[in-house]
């Protein structure tokens, strides 16, 4: 995400004079054909849940409002840009434009296959990522196992089950215990 993000701002900064926004919530502005746009570019169509959506509407209203304010452009079009996918282009029911896949990337640069000349530079970064963090995971599953057979495992490798449960879920001290719940009155 912060790659293509970073990828996009780039694209828009050498296509339209676009510049990585201050404003919350929004990752790119530009200006083009009198309007100002304000976008917040998103990885794929899938990005959030319904609280990170209306965050992201209000990030955009909060936005417009102050650029209307400062008297810079009264022409203002927040845009979510989502860089890949076959979504159509839509506005959506709260306002902004939703641009998907390859109407991203041509929004942004106006070059129709820059969505596929970008794909070889990408995967060339995600394979250096990914064998640093298949590296990592390696080195993280090998010393939770070590620390776990060390800890909750007999000589010959079976589970102390009793141990691993106390260590999960054993919390009971009856004088702590006994000020949050009074033992019941005998009968």
């Amino acid at each position: 995400g912060d790659f293509l993000e970073g990828l996009a701002v780039y694209v828009a900064q050498q296509t339209t004079g676009g510049h990585k926004s201050s404003a919350q919530g929004i990752d790119l502005e530009f200006i083009h054909n009198g309007i100002h746009y304000i976008v917040s570019v998103k990885s794929g169509p899938n990005w959030g849940n319904s609280s990170q959506h209306a965050r992201q509407t209000d990030d955009f209203n909060t936005a417009v409002g102050r650029i209307k304010q400062s008297s810079r452009s009264s022409n203002v079009e927040a845009v979510l840009g989502i860089c890949y996918g076959k979504t159509r282009t839509t506005r959506t029911k709260s306002g902004y434009l939703k641009v998907v896949g390859q109407n991203f990337w041509y929004f942004i640069s106006e070059n129709e296959n820059l969505y596929i000349d970008i794909v070889e530079p990408v995967g060339y970064k995600a394979k250096e990522y990914n064998e640093e963090y298949f590296q990592k995971k390696n080195e993280a599953t090998n010393r939770l196992v070590r620390d776990f057979i060390a800890e909750f495992c007999s000589r010959s490798g079976a589970i102390d089950w009793k141990k691993l449960v106390r260590y999960n879920s054993g919390n009971f001290k009856l004088e702590k215990f006994s000020t949050y719940f009074p033992p019941s009155p005998k009968l």
